[in-house]
């Protein structure tokens, strides 16, 4: 999983870099764990919510709203200037080492 997640990273440096003189931004979101249908199969996923609930500086889970939000923030003019990012919308919880 490391791997993949530096590969898709690096990939969108290398395309807001090739990009950018065409006047295309290229970002990512990063996304904490959301209870999803699709979440509910993976293993320890009630672990993980209970995780950002106790851990994160918001304290809270991450809801798809939030994430969606954050989407509508990269495409909109108020994000002209940003490109090459890897935006975390994960209620803090990155920033924590770990913990």
């Amino acid at each position: 999983m490391g791997v993949a997640k530096a590969a898709l990273e690096s990939s969108v440096r290398y395309l807001a870099s090739d990009l950018g003189p065409k006047n295309i931004r290229v970002n990512a979101i990063s996304a904490g764990a959301i209870k999803t249908l699709a979440s509910s199969g993976v293993s320890g996923i009630s672990t993980m919510l209970q995780a950002y609930r106790e851990r994160s500086p918001l304290r809270h889970g991450v809801e798809t709203a939030e994430v969606a939000d954050a989407a509508v923030f990269l495409l909109s003019s108020a994000a002209r200037a940003v490109t090459g990012e890897i935006l975390m919308v994960d209620s803090g919880f990155n920033i924590m080492g770990g913990a």
